[in-house]
């Protein structure tokens, strides 16, 4: 299969030989060893000369990327290129020409870390007696080495792939030759596959000549000398008239070469530099190399090897890539509760749970609760009121193998003692062992679990470390099912059918339950502790293997105590001001329903659609009538074409949005309004498919923008005594995150203007001198810019802007032909989720996409939306999201007493301390503006007032 290549093949004929993968194993593993969590393990049955446990994150990436590799490639031949000795201090002199000529090359060479250098030798060694070829040469990169490969004579007719995370080695992709570009961070690999029409369209020039251009334009790394080089338009344009560098500094002197006097200025000025940059960046393809391509065939025992060495090794998450759609493995739920009844029981308990890896954790508070009987309390921590023992507290924890050990407050254990321990273990110390805390639903417990000191000088990230919410986990596995019980981790993560708490006890709520039946009442929270102790580390293997990892532990995870931070601080409301929000409401309503009843000739229920629809389409003949089984269609849709020619239809969209307003918001919000006259909405970080927050009981992300009278709605949110809001929204975010991942040129150029973006896209669609631009064509463009970030068919275009369908597909044909990328962009999201099953952010964060496999053509269509809209709305709900984190740690770490309080998707409101106020601008702009590095910049709209609708 893969073996140490010793003999030549030139000249020689190959036969019966279709592809060959070449392998970059030492960037390869050099990125892996920085970016993928450690896994240690034992090899040394594996590897004799290995007597000690090592570290194996840099070879877990290399063995899963080759596993990946033979899957979705196919190859019939594969090897991996190696530098030679790179584990061998000694073998410092013997590197490449690339050393000599420059010293930051010469750097990261010698800087190589000892653990990394001895993986470098295990996998070698791993590789070799398995059978996978590792080619090296002294004094050779891995680039000359693959160039070499890829251009020798022999390989002639075969279809060659290389995989790097190098995009260097894109210089070599010719048309029998493509490249596969890997990118781990944080355990997250992504992986994009280049042709020769790929680099060319991203580059605007041919594969070879990518190391002049980036000599020429001084986009350098590391390995360069720095230089003041020309733009990458400009120089492009320029290595398409003058193939190379002798062509183009033949002519540089010459009165007629076609370029400007800058341009030959700086090539003339930076000439030493820019030849040694190329010579350093393009790749030899004429070593010496013994190469014997037979070596390298892939043999039947490929995955029976690989899977032996994943078993003993700890390395089966690596290669197991099929589990999506495997029955999960069937785990042993059983179990043994244990009651805690004296505080010196209780000390061995946390001295056991300080010394394992996880604990699964419950807590029941029967003290400080609502009584909304069981509903969501099922899923997690219970805050509930119990007359007769109102100081009952339960602590249940789940620690070793089918024990489950509950403490209850007593004569001997008090809530005090229990907290204290409980934040000890949250907090851990400064060492790498720490206790992992699994919960489920625990943000409401991070008042428990959480000290104050943590609380006042810990960032989010330091404060959840230790804590791991399976729900929130099991969320970003699986974001489709919008409620997840811990019956359903049992299920899908233990193959394991428990019953639920309905099943078992009705509709009696936990308080009655406690009193009546206390022990089966605690055994069924035990089991709940014990699923989470037991599945936990299947879930966050999972995670690991869909590449969200980083995403659940430095973005969810922090962000769910900011939410909690957000939920206990709340908004102040003025009561009495939204009660005369409401009464001039009635008032207005009122008004309309006169003129609506006299306009119809007769009185009638406006609410009701079927009398309505008689009245409108019946009795008035409205033209654009639809008929539906229970009569004429009033949608709203149907309704906003006749409002502008008839006054009866603009009056009922009025009746209905103030009728909407004083039952949503007028009513509705006075009965969330606390003791403390604010409200304390509940962000929900679980419920959307695409990763943005929702916010319900009540809803304060839904409050109206769009009528005068609905905004005014944001009067009654006041800030408290001393402070102002400050309110901050990002400008066009997804149209921005859109330009940045379709990595379009001309949409990228436009938004460097800093001009109107809607109106240099209407300038460049319809063909209009920017300053020419009429008012309705800039509504088009904005129009048209919008709706393809939501996949819009010219359909629902021709519907947003009433024109015909014809001409809304010209519109948009028109719309891809000036922004060419984003179509390219759009349609390769489509083809990879209808590949992978799945779309996914920037951020890695996925979305399933079963619709497009739908046989139902509105199902696909549907699906195909998705795929196009969710990678962009998703990434701008984690760019929201980071946001969010580092504003509240900045706030924190400045010690200022601003406190952010609301997150409305693209919009954050902070509680400002008056005499904080540039402290706070300065740290909301710069978070917010850095949160995420793009293409293009992000930009902000900030303002400061004295309630939210001023603020706004």
């Amino acid at each position: 299969m893969y073996q140490y290549i010793s003999t030549t093949m030139k000249g020689k004929k190959i036969i019966n030989m279709s592809k060959l993968v070449l392998i970059d194993g030492t960037n390869i593993l050099r990125q892996a060893y920085y970016n993928v969590p450690n896994v240690g393990s034992d090899i040394s049955e594996e590897i004799p000369s290995q007597s000690d446990t090592i570290n194996t994150n840099a070879i877990y990436g290399l063995i899963n990327m080759l596993h990946r590799l033979k899957q979705d490639e196919n190859p019939d031949y594969m090897a991996v290129v190696m530098d030679k000795d790179l584990s061998d201090e000694k073998s410092a002199g013997k590197l490449s020409f690339r050393y000599a000529l420059n010293d930051k090359y010469k750097s990261w060479k010698k800087s190589i870390p000892y653990e990394l250098k001895r993986q470098y030798a295990v996998s070698k060694e791993i590789l070799n007696s398995f059978g996978i070829s590792v080619i090296d040469k002294d004094e050779s990169d891995s680039i000359d080495i693959i160039g070499t490969i890829a251009n020798d004579p022999s390989c002639k007719g075969i279809d060659k792939v290389i995989v790097t995370n190098d995009t260097n080695l894109m210089q070599l992709v010719s048309d029998t030759t493509s490249l596969i570009l890997i990118n781990t961070k944080g355990g997250s690999t992504k992986t994009e596959k280049y042709s020769k029409e790929d680099v060319t369209n991203l580059y605007k020039v041919q594969p070879e000549q990518l190391p002049c251009l980036k000599a020429v334009t001084g986009n350098i790394t590391d390995t360069l000398l720095g230089i003041d080089g020309i733009g990458e338009k400009t120089a492009e344009d320029i290595l398409a008239q003058y193939n190379t560098l002798e062509q183009l500094y033949s002519v540089l002197n010459d009165s007629d070469n076609g370029l400007s006097k800058i341009s030959c200025e700086k090539l003339l000025s930076n000439k030493d530099k820019i030849e040694k940059n190329t010579k350093i960046l393009t790749a030899v393809t004429d070593l010496e190399l013994d190469f014997d391509i037979e070596r390298t065939a892939i043999g039947d025992s490929f995955n029976s090897k690989i899977t032996e060495l994943s078993g003993k090794t700890g390395l089966g998450q690596a290669v197991n890539t099929n589990t999506e759609n495997e029955a999960p493995k069937k785990l042993s739920i059983a179990h043994e509760t244990i009651f805690v009844k004296t505080k010196a029981d209780a000390e061995n308990i946390f001295k056991m749970c300080k010394e394992s890896d996880h604990v699964g954790i419950k807590l029941l508070d029967i003290d400080n609760s609502s009584q909304n009987g069981m509903g969501s309390d099922s899923n997690g921590q219970m805050f509930l009121q119990l007359e007769e023992k109102e100081n009952a507290f339960v602590c249940i924890l789940a620690m070793s193998e089918g024990k489950v050990h509950v403490l209850e407050t007593g004569t001997d254990l008090t809530k005090e003692y229990i907290f204290k321990k409980i934040q000890a273990l949250a907090s851990g110390d400064d060492s790498a062992k720490n206790t992992m805390l699994c919960c489920f639903n625990g943000k409401p417990d991070y008042g428990k679990i959480v000290s104050d000191d943590m609380d006042k000088n810990l960032s989010a990230e330091e404060i959840t470390r230790n804590i791991y919410d399976c729900k929130i986990a099991a969320y970003l596995i699986n974001p489709l099912k919008s409620d997840y019980e811990i019956n359903d981790i049992a299920g899908e993560y233990a193959g394991a059918a428990i019953p639920t708490w309905n099943e078992l006890f009705g509709k009696s709520d936990i308080t009655t339950v406690y009193n009546n039946n206390r022990h089966s009442c605690i055994e069924f929270f035990a089991k709940q502790a014990y699923i989470l102790y037991v599945t936990q580390p299947v879930i966050e293997q999972t995670l690991l293997r869909f590449g969200m990892s980083d995403l659940f532990r430095n973005l969810e995870m922090p962000l769910s105590y900011v939410l909690f931070d957000m939920e206990r601080e709340g908004i102040l409301v003025k009561r009495d001001e939204l009660k005369a929000y409401g009464d001039a409401l009635s008032g207005r309503i009122d008004e309309l329903e006169k003129s609506i009843c006299e306009q119809a000739g007769e009185t009638f229920n406006i609410n009701s659609p079927k009398q309505l629809g008689e009245i409108l389409f019946g009795k008035l003949q409205l033209p654009g009538a639809k008929k539906t089984k229970s009569g004429y269609s009033t949608a709203a849709e149907v309704l906003d074409k006749l409002a502008p020619d008839y006054p009866i239809v603009k009056d009922i969209l009025e009746y209905r949005q103030l009728t909407k307003l004083k039952s949503t918001y007028a009513d509705g919000l006075a009965n969330y309004i606390g003791e403390d006259k604010k409200i304390h909405t509940n962000f929900n970080q679980t419920i959307t498919a695409t990763g943005r927050l929702s916010s319900t009981e009540p809803n304060l992300q839904n409050i109206p923008m769009r009528m005068e009278l609905g905004r005014r709605i944001r009067k009654v949110f006041v800030p408290s005594e001393g402070c102002v809001f400050m309110d901050a929204d990002y400008s066009q975010i997804e149209l921005r995150v859109l330009a940045h991942m379709s990595d379009d040129k001309q949409l990228i150029e436009a938004y460097q203007m800093d001009e109107d973006i809607h109106r240099i896209t209407a300038s460049k669609v319809f063909h209009t001198p920017f300053e020419e631009v009429t008012d309705l064509q800039r509504r088009n463009a904005k129009a048209v810019n919008f709706g393809i970030v939501y996949g819009i068919s010219s359909f629902g275009l021709s519907q947003d802007l009433s024109i015909s369908n014809k001409e809304a597909k010209a519109y948009i044909e028109e719309y891809f032909k000036t922004y060419p990328g984003i179509k390219k962009f759009l349609d390769k999201l489509v083809t990879d989720a209808k590949a992978k099953g799945y779309c996914e952010s920037m951020f890695g964060r996925r979305r399933p996409v079963p619709e497009l496999n739908s046989s139902n053509y509105m199902q696909r269509s549907f699906g195909e939306r998705v795929a196009m809209n969710s990678p962009i709305q998703g990434t701008a709900a984690d760019i929201i999201k980071y946001a969010m984190v580092h504003v509240y740690d900045a706030l924190k770490a400045a010690k200022l007493k601003s406190k952010l309080i609301l997150q409305i998707h693209d919009e954050l409101l902070i509680e400002t301390r008056i005499d904080e106020t540039d402290k706070v601008q300065e740290i909301l702009s710069r978070e917010m503006q850095n949160a995420c590095q793009l293409a293009v910049k992000l930009e902000i709209d900030l303002h400061t007032g004295s309630d939210w609708y001023e603020a706004k």
